[in-house]
């Protein structure tokens, strides 16, 4: 479960000469939470995968990685691991490999599961460590459903991506409260779902930061067929969209551990 090297590795490794240039951005005080911070990325397919590699080079202290799935050969146009030398394998431990080479003093917890599985442990309790951020990149609406009702209750710091596939316009990736967001029926269904059934504030803002594009969904061109998740397998995709919905959702997650003192999420309800 823990990638981090060996202790000799991580003292052969200047730290602080690969991560320094955070300190001069965010000063002493942010740059100290962030090298403390735990973050938890659900999903780490075209999204995800660069949200987690982002927040590796910004030198974090752990990493939960969730994801059942394992890296196949359509992966490879918009997903940071999905090399040759890794197809085939969990894409929670190809992931978990290539921040060992980033960041040795990563601590990296590779969870092989999907949210919300009946046969899964449930959310949150399949958190094996506790953690300050959630990054939901899933495209599952029941996943999404789970963990945007939790924090919610809780009150846990999340950041909501919506769906990158059939999205073409990168420049167009903008970040706003899930009350607020539009031209995204994965999202707006989430909305529906939380209204309905959490008690999610029918006026006004919800609380719930959400990573989307306001770009009409384009259908695949020719013969496919595309489910309602709107998830990249079905619809075209493109790595500049999916890594820039990644990046953004880690440069949320880095705003909100710098400027705030946050308290460890219990990986227990």
């Amino acid at each position: 479960m823990n990638a981090a090297l060996p202790m000799d590795l991580v003292v052969g490794a200047d730290l602080e000469r690969r991560f320094g240039g955070l300190r001069r951005l965010y000063g002493d005080a942010g740059y100290a939470r962030l090298r403390a911070a735990r973050v938890a990325v659900v999903g780490v397919g075209g999204v995800g995968s660069w949200a987690a590699e982002a927040l590796a080079r910004s030198g974090v202290a752990e990493l939960t990685l969730v994801d059942l799935d394992h890296v196949a050969e359509s992966n490879i146009n918009r997903q940071v691991h999905a090399l040759e030398a890794t197809l085939g394998q969990a894409k929670v431990l190809a992931l978990r490999d290539r921040i060992a080479g980033i960041h040795p003093g990563c601590v990296v917890h590779a969870v092989e599961a999907f949210v919300g599985d009946a046969d899964a442990t449930p959310w949150p309790a399949l958190l094996p460590a506790p953690v300050d951020v959630v990054i939901d990149a899933c495209d599952a609406p029941r996943a999404k459903t789970l963990i945007a009702a939790w924090a919610l209750q809780t009150r846990s710091p999340l950041v909501i991506v919506g769906a990158a596939g059939g999205k073409r316009q990168a420049q167009r990736v903008a970040v706003d409260d899930l009350a607020r967001v539009t031209h995204d029926p994965l999202l707006a269904s989430l909305r529906q779902r939380l209204r309905r059934e959490h008690g999610a504030a029918r006026s006004g803002t919800i609380g719930l930061a959400c990573v989307y594009t306001d770009e009409p969904v384009r259908r695949p061109d020719g013969e496919c067929e595309v489910d309602g998740s709107l998830n990249c397998a079905g619809y075209g995709s493109v790595v500049t969209v999916t890594a820039s919905f990644g990046l953004v959702a880690a440069n949320v997650a880095i705003e909100q551990i710098v400027n705030s003192r946050l308290e460890g999420l219990e990986s227990t309800p």
